[in-house]
Formats: structure tokens, sequence, C-alpha cells
């Protein structure tokens, strides 16, 4: 059973077990919220959002429309996701045509099993996060993040690898072991088979 706070707003019926969903969060109708989740005070989830199992959302973070959380994610406070490369008002004259179908405007953004978002990272529209990456505290991610790959700065630009324990890598994730974890490139390699 899911812990829901009582000065939370949730208005989706599809929450797994063990998930908790603390103060002043507001979930709409139409999200789906795995199981063993953390959703921290003051987040927004809107309409359309997948978030998978044993996610960790932390403070004030908003998740729009097309944004994709598979199982195992880290969401630090206050990351901000965007859905739409080129935003207008839609009530505005020029773009309302633009915003009559979502189809027209609408990127999607994936955040691949694993990876971790540091605190105030912007994720820019359709980008994805590859699995076990990590995103650095402040980052502005414009482009798709590599699998095993850690970036930092705006724009977000790789730095090095790391394991999927966390730990930096001193060479490339498929060759390298891991001092923290002692895990080898082939053993990584199996966390990215489908």
């Amino acid at each position: 059973m899911a812990k829901i706070h009582p000065l939370a707003l949730v208005e989706c019926d599809q929450i797994g077990n063990g998930t908790s969903v603390w103060a002043f969060v507001h979930v709409m109708n139409g999200v789906k919220i795995g199981t063993n989740c953390v959703i921290g005070d003051h987040s927004f989830l809107e309409t359309g959002v997948l978030v998978g199992n044993n996610v960790t959302i932390k403070n004030q973070v908003c998740l729009w429309e097309g944004i994709v959380i598979e199982d195992d994610v880290f969401i630090g406070p206050r990351v901000m996701f965007t859905n739409d490369l080129y935003p207008r008002s839609p009530r505005m004259e020029h773009a309302r045509p633009r915003y009559a179908s979502r189809d027209n405007w609408l990127s999607r953004t994936v955040v691949r099993k694993g990876c971790s978002i540091g605190a105030g990272a912007v994720v820019c529209p359709g980008v994805e996060l590859g699995r076990y990456s990590v995103i650095a505290a402040g980052a502005v991610v414009t482009r798709a993040v590599p699998a095993f790959s850690i970036v930092m700065g705006n724009p977000a630009r790789h730095s090095r690898d790391v394991c999927v324990c966390g730990q930096p890598l001193k060479g490339k994730w498929e060759e390298s072991v891991c001092s923290g974890c002692g895990m080898t490139g082939s053993e990584r390699l199996e966390h990215v088979k489908p």
C-alpha cells in the first residue's frame, strides 16, 4: 500500500505498493508510479508521466508530460525537466495551431535505469539519459548522455565513466575494474542489456 501524506494532492490511482508521497506534492490524473518510490515535498507530476520502481524524487522536482523515468533512478532536489523545444504560450494567436496537437510540440525524455541526476540540473527536451549515467549538480543537459557516463557543466559534457555502484572509474566502463565494488567491464555490460 502506498503512503500518501494528507497534504499531498494525488489525482491518480496508479501508485505502487511501498511508495511514499510527501507533503505538498501534486500528482495529476494519468500519472503512473511504480513500487517502493519516494516523491519529495513540493514536487509536481503532470499527466502522462511514467515513473518506474525504486525511484527517488527529491523535493521541488517538476516532471512534465512526456517524461519517462525507469527503475532505480535518483532525481536530486530542484531538478527541472522540460518538454517543448520551442515553447510559446498556447494561448498566443500565432502559436495556437501548433499546440492543437501534442505531436506538434511534445518532446519525450527518457531517464534510463539507474541514472542519478544531481541537484538543480536542467534536462532539456527530447534527450535520453543512459543507464547508470550521472548528471552533475547544476548541469544543463542538451543532448543524449551515454550509459555509465558522468556529465557536468553548461552545456553538460562527458567528464569520465562511472560504475553501477556510482564510483567514478579510472578508464572506460567497458574495460575498468571498479575500485569501490570490484565490478568488471564485462559485468557492467550485463546491466545494459534489455
